[in-house]
């Protein structure tokens, strides 16, 4: 069985350019261009994360927060 790490990820829709940064309190700041519509934010918000933590897409799935710009994802490693 493979260990899941949460964390916490704020996130920016909307945004002018792409970007994954560590945030003062430890957990994630990710900027993203898709909009908050029809999953597509959260689902470029997966990606993101995966190539942060260097795990497959299919890895990292959104806990809670699925439709605020505060989210607790899972990556499993």
């Amino acid at each position: 069985m493979t260990d899941a790490k949460l964390v916490r990820v704020k996130v920016w829709p909307d945004a002018g350019e792409e970007s994954v940064e560590e945030g003062k309190k430890g957990g994630l700041e990710i900027f993203v261009r898709e909009p908050p519509l029809h999953n597509r934010a959260n689902k470029r918000v997966c990606a993101l994360v995966a190539r942060h933590y260097k795990v497959r897409a299919e890895d990292v799935r959104i806990v809670s927060g699925h439709r605020t710009r505060g989210k607790i994802v899972s990556v499993r490693q």
